[in-house]
C-alpha cells in the first residue's frame, strides 16, 4: 500500500526548528522581493528601524538588542553612515561610546521602508487572522526571550 508523500508528515516537519528556519527562508526572500534588491537588507533595516526609534542609542546597546556581536555592527553601521542615513556622535561625558544619530535622509529612507515591509507582511501573512498573527508574534518573541541577556 503506497502513501502519498505529500499526504505524509515527516518527522522532520515535527520540528519547531525546521518550521521556523523554513519560514524565515520565505519571509526573507519575500522581504527582498518588496523592498527589492537593492535595497536594505533585513539586518540592515533592524538597525535603522532602532536607531531612529531610540536616537543617541550606543553602538554596544544596539548589538545587545539586535542580538549581534558589536564587531559584527560596524559594518552595517558604517553601510548606514554611507548611505546618509545615519552618523555616529560622542556622547557626553564618555568620549569612547558613540551614539548613532538618524538623519533626515534615514527617517525619511525608514519610514519608506517601514510603509513597504508592512504592506509585504500584510499580503504574506494574509491567511492568519488577526488574532492569529498576534498570538504567532507573542509566541515567537516568548521563545526569541530565552536567548537575549538585557
Amino acid at each position: 500500500m503506497d502513501q502519498d508523500d505529500d499526504d505524509v508528515i515527516s518527522d522532520l516537519e515535527q520540528f519547531v526548528g525546521y518550521n521556523l528556519k523554513r519560514a524565515y527562508v520565505i519571509v526573507q526572500a519575500d522581504f527582498r522581493n518588496a523592498l527589492g534588491q537593492d535595497a536594505l537588507a533585513p539586518r540592515v533595516f533592524s538597525a535603522l528601524s532602532l536607531a531612529v526609534q531610540f536616537p543617541h542609542i550606543s553602538q554596544s546597546k544596539l548589538a545587545r538588542k539586535l542580538g549581534i556581536e558589536r564587531s559584527g555592527l560596524v559594518a552595517i553601521v558604517d553601510e548606514l553612515e554611507g548611505l546618509g542615513y545615519l552618523s555616529r556622535a560622542t556622547v557626553p561625558g564618555d568620549r569612547r561610546v558613540q551614539a548613532l544619530v538618524p538623519t533626515e535622509k534615514g527617517c525619511r529612507a525608514y519610514a519608506e521602508a517601514v510603509a513597504t515591509v508592512r504592506a509585504h507582511e500584510k499580503a504574506l501573512l494574509a491567511d492568519l487572522t488577526a488574532a492569529e498573527q498576534r498570538t504567532l508574534i507573542r509566541l515567537l518573541r516568548k521563545i526569541r526571550s530565552k536567548g537575549e541577556t538585557e
